[in-house]
């Protein structure tokens, strides 16, 4: 026991939380001691080393999954071709960095012959960046259409981070619905939506106080709302409860995006999830829902201080693999 460390002394010497050793122990990458003696967790020699190996594998920024793969090799075979490929994703984005950049000084020097005192070089200026937002290369403007075009095939290939994606299960719970409209008849003075915040009272908020889920089939959409234990059909006049089935979702937060981004932030959950044991389960409808605490209330009047921001929630149905 005289040669074992403690995990507060790992944790503070290699500046590691106790949470994070603990997930690398769930993950299998380490391995800690436990006896009758003490109640926490210690370590050996050997733990220390392969703990200061996973530390300078995190900082090259490998994944756990390759990392598992590297401690699950005998030769070095394995984390050659890790941190080969790691240089050439490397090496693409420098040379896409170097070429971006002599993109944006072009920019620079058309936006410098631009007289802020001018109002029709503003609007040129406005309309620029509004083409580029808008990837959209069919009007005049100053400075080079290839240009913008290359800037987006460049941006869209840097922009290949995921998302912070969680797994979540979302209970089973009582709902009422709206059913399946266009979104125009759900969300229009007097459709769907407001007649459902006139049962507010009966509602319970299920995740970050919102009220609804929206399940997006085609060009139509649903709304759901949770609803009390011993709610009825006659308490919640014209609408349908039903009892929503939950599951498993991969779900990832968009922030102040329009709806091309919010897309990009679905199609890259997608993408996380083809790196998993999971796969999307098509039968069943992706989800969203946005807060919106203390936001102006257009059905009751109430004004508040409000988020200071859009965001939104959004939610991938997903299962385990077949034969897993």
């Amino acid at each position: 026991m005289d040669n074992l460390i403690k995990i507060r002394d790992i944790s503070s010497q290699y500046d590691v939380t106790a949470r994070t050793l603990r997930y690398y122990e769930d993950m299998g990458l380490l391995n800690s001691i436990r006896s009758e003696e003490v109640s926490y967790r210690l370590y050996d020699e050997n733990a220390v080393r392969r703990l200061e190996q996973i530390l300078i594998l995190r900082k090259l920024n490998i994944s756990i999954k390759d990392i598992q793969r590297i401690f699950k090799a005998s030769g070095s075979e394995v984390v050659l071709d890790v941190l080969g490929k790691k240089v050439d994703n490397i090496d693409e984005e420098v040379s896409l960095l170097h070429e971006l950049k002599g993109i944006v000084l072009d920019f620079i020097k058309d936006i410098e012959k631009v007289n802020f005192t001018d109002d029709s070089d503003i609007k040129q200026l406005y309309d620029k960046a509004k083409e580029i937002e808008t990837q959209v290369t069919n009007i005049d403007y100053i400075g080079k259409p290839s240009n913008v075009n290359r800037l987006i095939e460049i941006t869209d290939k840097l922009d290949k981070k995921v998302p912070d994606v969680m797994v979540v299960r979302i209970p089973e719970f009582k709902a009422v619905t709206s059913g399946l409209h266009s979104w125009e008849e759900i969300f229009k003075p007097g459709g769907y939506m407001f007649q459902l915040w006139q049962y507010f009272h009966l509602f319970k908020p299920i995740f970050f106080d919102c009220l609804d889920f929206a399940l997006p089939k085609d060009d139509k959409g649903e709304m759901i709302c949770a609803v009390k234990d011993g709610v009825t059909s006659a308490d919640v006049g014209p609408f349908e409860l039903i009892d929503f089935p939950g599951g498993l979702y991969a779900m990832a937060v968009s922030i102040d995006e329009d709806d091309e981004s919010i897309q990009k932030v679905h199609d890259k959950i997608s993408k996380w999830v083809e790196s998993t044991n999971f796969e999307v389960d098509n039968s069943r409808s992706f989800m969203f829902n946005m807060p919106f605490l203390d936001e102006e209330n257009e059905y009751n009047n109430d004004i508040e201080r409000g988020l200071g921001y859009k965001q939104m929630q959004r939610y991938v149905p997903i299962k385990l693999k077949d034969g897993i």
